[in-house]
């Protein structure tokens, strides 16, 4: 009989607790956990073993990242928030995450794949729901508290 994967989440007081395993993308399981639980908007924090991340710097010339990666790391902290825009989730985190010589790379992440271990996030939901919108001056998406 085949054996289902272990639950990626659970319900907490305050919004959820989410352990993700080997090879599972972090952006993806986040997008799938605010699809699935209608999150209106959350912040989120989290740490835990990395197979890759991608880092990014913002080109505001360029109006792109430049974008880095970096393998088998041990993500010391992940800070972010989930929004939406144009109907689907939206995840904008950033971290800092070392290699076993402990130098360390941070900033804006772009992708994140779980290595050999665990990667625990816990996600704080908000009642309010936000949108992200392209802010034109710097062509970056920025998050819209709204007018009221």
């Amino acid at each position: 009989m085949p054996t289902s994967p272990p639950p990626r989440w659970i319900s907490t007081p305050t919004g959820f607790l989410m352990v993700l395993r080997e090879g599972d993308g972090v952006f993806a399981q986040l997008e799938a956990l605010a699809v699935r639980e209608a999150v209106p908007s959350a912040s989120f924090m989290g740490f835990g073993f990395l197979r890759r991340a991608t880092f990014g710097f913002y080109d505001f010339e360029r109006r792109e990242y430049r974008p880095r990666t970096f393998e088998q790391l041990e993500l010391a902290n992940m800070t972010g928030t989930l929004a939406w825009k144009e109907g689907k989730p939206s995840v904008h985190a950033h971290g800092v995450a070392g290699d076993a010589g402990f130098a360390t790379v941070g900033g804006h992440l772009l992708g994140l794949e779980v290595g050999t271990g665990s990667l625990e996030v816990t996600i704080i939901c908000h009642e309010r729901r936000l949108e992200r919108e392209v802010e034109p001056r710097i062509g970056a998406k920025i998050l819209s508290l709204g007018t009221g």
